[in-house]
């Protein structure tokens, strides 16, 4: 699990980081393997009551708009839901031209420097290495 302080936010924030990586999840309008995978550990991160989970499910089904989900985030949450994002977007191996236009409206939301994508994408694809290179480390014993 990644090291963040996601579960010391309000729960409203967790609540719209949530709705944030839904929307994320359905921006090509397929939902992979990978892409609920990755949905669902970073859902659980969140602690959100098994209520909120189900609502969030829904969205799922049902997105809401990219304002709606970024109007419920602070400072800190925005910051975590933008790095999960990219990780959302990263998920089925591949970044398109839409999942980036929205990243870059996330970033400009939060008045950050545009320059944050391609150093959250270059961390992920590290990530998934490191991932892989655990994996591979299994099958050499």
């Amino acid at each position: 699990m990644l090291p963040d302080t996601l579960h010391k936010l309000p729960p409203a924030e967790r609540f719209a980081y949530a709705k944030l990586l839904a929307y994320m999840a359905r921006i090509d309008n397929e939902l992979t393997v990978d892409e609920m995978a990755m949905f669902e550990q970073r859902l659980g991160t969140a602690l959100l009551s098994p209520k909120q989970r189900d609502q969030i499910r829904s969205t799922l089904k049902h997105p809401p708009s990219l304002e709606d989900c970024l109007d419920g985030l602070g400072e800190e949450s925005g910051r975590l839901a933008l790095r999960d994002a990219v990780l959302m977007a990263a998920a089925d191996g591949t970044v398109d031209e839409d999942e980036r236009e929205v990243l870059e409206l996330i970033v400009e939301h939060l008045d950050l420097n545009p320059e944050i994508i391609p150093l959250l994408l270059e961390w992920t694809v590290e990530g998934y290495a490191w991932m892989r290179d655990g994996y591979d480390l299994l099958n050499q014993v």
